[in-house]
């Protein structure tokens, strides 16, 4: 196992580049040391010609809890990536990725979820976007990449209530494309890779951007950015980060 920082952890298998959210004290929250750990992470995948493939996982039992908000009270906004939040969002890598999943993807780690292109998850596994409960806003692809996914209503009910679902609800929808049991996420993963494999890599990768550049454009990012930064320079954000900080209940002004 090596580390592009000790909050990234990066293994190769063969033609497979392994990539470990490492922070598991915090159920794998992503501060801005572990974002750009990620982004070269995922410059290594795409600029190294062996590797073909990559798998992204969590340390301790999760795969990410989104954003270090206690983090984001004290250090905002943060400097921008060249492949946007978390060092994946806007600018997943060229080459195919595997989500394996245990635990929590919420938030920020569902996003991450969403910049990947196949997902293995734990049944017990949970999904969402809890933004909402703190005046966040999910601004790393959340809010236009899921309702493309699943079906508009179930998206909204997530986004607008930022409800949890366990794996199962989300492999009935296609969301999930394998499930396995507890702690066999990433095993799983590495199958699902394996299958991937005995195709040619140069096709893989092309047919991996062409499905990845008609869904996604640059026009998704700049339209959220006028609404988003309304959230962003309210009263109530600042309120939500410090009221989490403080393990509190928030108090809401509505500016």
């Amino acid at each position: 196992m090596n580390e592009v920082s000790k909050r990234i952890l990066t293994e190769r298998r063969g033609p497979m580049l392994i990539v470990t959210f490492n922070r598991p004290e915090v159920k794998n929250a992503v501060d801005f040391e572990s974002s750009k750990a990620m982004e070269s992470a995922m410059d290594i995948l795409d600029r190294e010609d062996e590797l073909f493939v990559g798998i992204i996982t969590g340390a301790g039992g999760n795969f990410s809890a989104g954003a270090d908000l206690k983090e984001a009270a004290k250090r905002s906004p943060f400097p921008q990536l060249a492949r946007g939040g978390f060092g994946i969002m806007k600018r997943p890598p060229r080459k195919p990725l595997i989500a394996a999943v245990e635990g929590y993807a919420v938030g920020g780690g569902f996003e991450t979820c969403l910049a990947c292109d196949l997902i293995v998850a734990a049944r017990n596994a949970k999904f969402g976007l809890p933004e909402v409960r703190h005046n966040v806003l999910a601004t790393g692809g959340g809010l236009f990449r899921l309702p493309r996914r699943i079906p508009y209503h179930l998206a909204m009910e997530l986004a607008l209530t930022g409800a949890f679902k366990e794996a199962p609800y989300f492999e009935r929808f296609g969301f999930v494309n394998r499930l396995a049991e507890p702690g066999k996420a990433l095993e799983e993963a590495i199958k699902l890779a394996e299958s991937l494999l005995v195709n040619g890599p140069i096709a893989l990768a092309a047919s991996k951007e062409i499905v990845f550049q008609s869904l996604d454009n640059e026009e998704d990012w700049a339209k959220q950015l006028p609404v988003a930064q309304k959230v962003l320079d309210s009263e109530d954000m600042r309120e939500g980060l410090r009221a989490f900080a403080e393990k509190r209940e928030p108090l809401w002004k509505g500016r």
